[in-house]
């Protein structure tokens, strides 16, 4: 049976790999892709791994009828075997209500992958509604680290090294930004908490261990 699955997981843990490893290995077997990607680092268009890999894509706009460009598409006598959605938290529900559409009424497999949460720690809208109507939501294996070498659980904003809970959900930008740029970087939820990037923790000389200091209050 066609499935929706979600690939979800932190920045910087390989989602995007996958995303290409598993249209080579499908195109590998003679099947064609419909690929679609939002905001990628690469520029629009294109599907891109921090590996160096790219392929092109479908620039997913917030207008686009997803079930209907696939429709047009077969109906024109085209092919598609599978669908490949990077960058899925940037997707509208409606959008992913489209994308199951195209897994129930077109039987093709729908392969979503995206962040779960922003840098305040809250549900995209997209990957919101992914998790209300994925057949499988697959959290990645590959782990990212925090700078303090834990497992990284949490997506941070930051600029000038500084963490910020603050602005505009979407604003693009990648792990290896200049410091002086807003950037990303994933974080243990401990160090998300205390809003403790690897910049802050070297600029002060801290120690991972070092507690907060409303707890030394209240002890």
């Amino acid at each position: 049976m066609p499935e929706l699955v979600f690939f979800s997981g932190t920045m910087d843990c390989g989602k995007s790999t996958l995303a290409l490893q598993i249209e080579h290995n499908r195109s590998a077997r003679g099947l064609q892709g419909m690929i679609f990607a939002r905001n990628d680092r690469a520029g629009a268009g294109k599907l891109s791994s921090r590996l160096g890999l790219v392929t092109e894509a479908i620039e997913v706009a917030d207008d686009l009828d997803m079930y209907a460009y696939l429709v047009d598409h077969l109906s024109r006598g085209a092919r598609a075997d599978y669908v490949i959605a990077d960058e899925a938290q940037f997707l509208s529900p409606e959008q992913i209500d489209q994308l199951a559409r195209v897994v129930d009424d077109l039987g093709l497999d729908v392969f979503a992958f995206g962040i779960t949460t922003d840098f305040r720690s809250k549900l995209f809208p997209g990957s919101q509604r992914l998790v209300e109507l994925a057949d499988r939501v697959e959290v990645l294996q590959v782990e990212a680290l925090c700078w303090c070498g834990a497992r990284a659980t949490h997506n941070a904003r930051t600029s000038g090294g500084e963490m910020v809970v603050e602005g505009a959900q979407v604003v693009v930008g990648d792990v290896n930004q200049a410091p002086d740029e807003v950037g990303y970087e994933v974080l243990c939820r401990r160090h998300h908490q205390r809003r403790m990037t690897a910049a802050s923790a070297r600029a002060g000389a801290l120690s991972p261990d070092v507690l907060p200091v409303d707890t030394l209050e209240r002890s």
